[in-house]
């Protein structure tokens, strides 16, 4: 599995040349920042993170989004990734970042291919919580992200007990993202 990753600053290069809007970058380097943060408190935990994927992967989330801002981003950025030949690694995490994941009955009536479109590895998992974390280019609470999905898709959809379950998961291997201290 050892894909060649394209190296950040290519991936941000890439970002502008597919047309990604100024604001979509920022998004895309503060869930990349976050994400690696993660990653780091995942290594002192002993887990073995391969942060080059997660931060490349991060940068890249959002890609689809310079041909759409609807939930197709993540299949339309899957055929940008492929039509660049980016590593697979990388269309996975473009491909599973939405909400908490889709499920194939979701994706069915959302109009996307019919599969599921959850995050599967811990790098998958790591970048889609990240991305629920940032709003624009800020770290928001959870609680945040999961009253606005509650707004938007209604307080019993279940992408928002993935997104719970996504945080639950997650939590202890990061511990709290809005504690700014250094653990000191």
């Amino acid at each position: 599995m050892n894909e060649e990753l394209p190296s950040p600053q290519t991936a941000l290069r890439l970002l502008s040349e597919v047309g990604c809007s100024k604001r979509v970058i920022a998004h895309c380097k503060a869930v990349s920042a976050l994400a690696v943060k993660f990653v780091e408190a995942c290594e002192k935990k002993g887990l073995d993170v391969d942060v080059n994927l997660v931060e490349v992967g991060a940068l890249l989330h959002d890609i689809g989004r310079s041909k759409t801002h609807g939930v197709d981003h993540a299949v339309v950025g899957v055929e940008i990734a492929k039509s660049l030949n980016l590593p697979e690694s990388i269309v996975s995490i473009i491909e599973r970042h939405i909400g908490g994941g889709i499920s194939s009955d979701e994706a069915k009536e959302l109009g996307l291919p019919v599969k599921d479109y959850f995050p599967v590895t811990l790098e998958e998992k790591l970048v889609a919580y990240a991305d629920k974390l940032i709003e624009g280019s800020r770290v928001v609470p959870i609680e945040r992200t999961i009253e606005q999905f509650s707004r938007k898709l209604g307080e019993h959809h279940p992408a928002i007990d993935r997104i719970i379950s996504l945080h639950e998961e997650l939590s202890p291997l990061i511990g709290d993202v809005n504690d700014d201290s250094d653990g000191a």
